[in-house]
């Protein structure tokens, strides 16, 4: 995938246009809160387990070499293998080498975001070999020849109207003018097609949720099935893995797979929650032949002992894109690359540069939602700071922006000048606006009053509201 990062701000207009777009946005920003605040709610020592999840996981990180390593040996230990990939092309050309070894033709895939980062649906399609989604959300992005928009609801940018003409433009085998009003018969008809998929896959390729050190297991939780027949069906069962997804027990990944459910999308437990442990037994009715594990960096350890750090304590929920204000105004689209919203701000600098993603610490009001919702409390504003100081640093912002913060920084260091340039502006803004209590244009205010109309000044600035409360408060 070719990262569009650097055009963020052109992605976010014609998304803020996009009445489609707009509508699935609507029910999105109100469909995941909703749900995952009930879901919390009945479970009173939600706050107890967000301290378990995360000493879990930082645990992992103090010791990820201990970790991996006794993960391998496990896997080993009951038929696997585990391949170590550097970067995203070593993981590609590992999973190709694995699939041409079995001459496989098609491959089958359960949802997995670190596929869609190392781009490994274009690379197999151009080797030969045939990758077809098989979580609903991933197949109708693929039919459309788009990518996912969340890391969990790859198609929420979508309304059904959409899906429906898709089907009706890939799934020609079916009459033309059926019934798709429904999102049941949408669903129906996708299981059909997707039946004869898996039926035919040569290779089952999933993503892993969490990697057991203790077992050499690895978890995936879907809703749908999908990724349970993409596992014991084929010949094989390739599993692509960013290397901070190991655990270290059976018990710790129980922990975090609570808050996980009830983060992402307000469910106790997820439908299907399914182990794997190496390949097919002597014993054992189905399963595959065999087991791979592909373990991929791609920039992780350099994450380590660093200020980003915190970001692999990351769980991938999407509660911070859920609640976000930005993301649930111009989607996951706009950000350009695979990760969106607040973890997405973080991540994808690392992993692409900040050269090409600087925009997106950017896109954020720092409202702080994202971080009161993570069920790893990961200091995502704090991170996003970080990385604005760094473009500044780098001199990679507009200049318009970069003398704006530099006049305003000189006027912060002097405090009476900072009040007495504040006062004669909130008067000025305040008798020009007095009229219609707001402003539809602003000379240096575009990016606001493009889009929404700018208050006017009322009244007294916040400073000299507090000075006044402590003179009160010392009489």
């Amino acid at each position: 995938m070719q990262p569009t990062s650097h055009d963020f701000k052109a992605n976010a207009h014609r998304a803020l246009g996009d009445k489609n777009l707009q509508r699935a946005m609507g029910m999105m920003r109100t469909g995941f809160p909703e749900k995952r605040a009930m879901a919390i709610a009945r479970m009173p020592e939600f706050d107890a387990l967000r301290d378990d999840g995360i000493a879990i996981k930082q645990q992992v990180l103090k010791h990820l070499d201990f970790y991996l390593e006794t993960f391998e040996k496990n896997v080993i230990a009951t038929g696997g293998q585990v391949h170590w990939c550097r970067n995203a092309q070593e993981a590609r050309e590992t999973v190709l080498a694995l699939c041409r070894a079995l001459d496989a033709k098609t491959v089958t895939k359960g949802k997995s975001m670190v596929s869609e980062e190392i781009a490994l649906n274009d690379f197999l399609e151009a080797n030969g070999v045939v990758p077809v989604e098989t979580d609903l959300g991933e197949y109708i992005v693929q039919i459309r020849h788009e990518t996912p928009s969340h890391i969990i609801a790859p198609a929420v940018h979508l309304v059904k109207e959409q899906v429906a003409e898709s089907f009706r433009a890939t799934h020609t085998q079916f009459p033309h003018d059926r019934n798709l009003d429904e999102p049941r018969t949408l669903c129906d008809e996708a299981r059909t097609v997707l039946r004869e998929k898996f039926l035919a896959a040569d290779v089952g390729i999933t993503g892993a949720n969490f990697l057991i050190a203790e077992t050499g297991s690895s978890i995936i939780v879907t809703n749908e099935g999908n990724g349970d027949l993409t596992q014991i069906l084929p010949r094989a069962h390739i599993v692509l893995a960013s290397i901070e997804k190991v655990v270290p027990t059976l018990e710790d990944a129980a922990t975090l797979l609570r808050l996980l459910a009830r983060s992402a999308t307000g469910q106790e437990f997820s439908t299907y929650t399914t182990i794997s442990t190496g390949p097919r037994r002597e014993t054992d009715t189905d399963g595959p032949g065999q087991y791979h594990v592909v373990l991929i960096d791609n920039g992780r350890t350099a994450l380590l002992g660093g200020e980003f750090e915190d970001m692999l304590r990351c769980i991938r929920c999407a509660a911070c894109l859920n609640h976000c204000p930005v993301y649930g105004a111009v989607g996951g689209h706009a950000y350009g690359w695979v990760y969106s919203g607040p973890m997405g701000a973080v991540l994808t600098p690392t992993l692409i540069g900040i050269e090409e993603a600087g925009h997106l610490p950017n896109a954020s009001t720092f409202c702080g939602r994202c971080e009161s919702v993570c069920p790893m409390r990961i200091p995502l504003p704090r991170m996003m700071r970080a990385w604005r100081a760094r473009e500044f640093a780098k001199k990679l912002g507009p200049k318009t922006a970069r003398w704006g913060l530099a006049i305003w920084a000189y006027a912060a260091k002097r405090p009476a000048l900072y009040r007495t340039m504040s006062a004669m502006a909130s008067r000025v803004l305040g008798l020009l606006g007095r009229a219609r209590g707001r402003f539809r244009s602003l000379p240096l205010a575009s990016g606001w009053t493009d889009m929404r109309d700018m208050p006017a000044p009322e009244g007294k600035s916040f400073m000299t509201l507090w000075a006044e409360q402590q003179k009160k408060a010392a009489r």
